[in-house]
C-alpha cells in the first residue's frame, strides 16, 4: 500500500468544519516543511497532518 500525508489547517479546537486543505505529500517531513514555509503554524490555528493509504475508501 502507498501512504500519503494530507495537510490541513484548523482552528485551535481542531474542528472538522474549520479544516482548510493545503495539500497531499509523499512524506510527513515534506508536509511539515510546506506548513512552515507558508506560515501555517500560528497562535490562532493548528496544523493537522493525516496519514492515509491511497485507493482506500474511508472518512478522513
Amino acid at each position: 500500500m502507498t501512504t500519503v500525508f494530507v495537510l490541513f489547517q484548523t482552528d485551535v479546537h481542531r474542528t472538522r468544519a474549520s479544516r482548510v486543505f493545503f495539500g497531499i505529500f509523499s512524506t510527513e517531513v515534506k508536509a511539515i516543511d510546506h506548513a512552515k514555509e507558508n506560515g501555517l503554524y500560528r497562535h490562532d490555528a493548528e496544523v493537522v497532518i493525516i496519514e492515509c493509504e491511497i485507493d482506500k475508501f474511508s472518512e478522513v
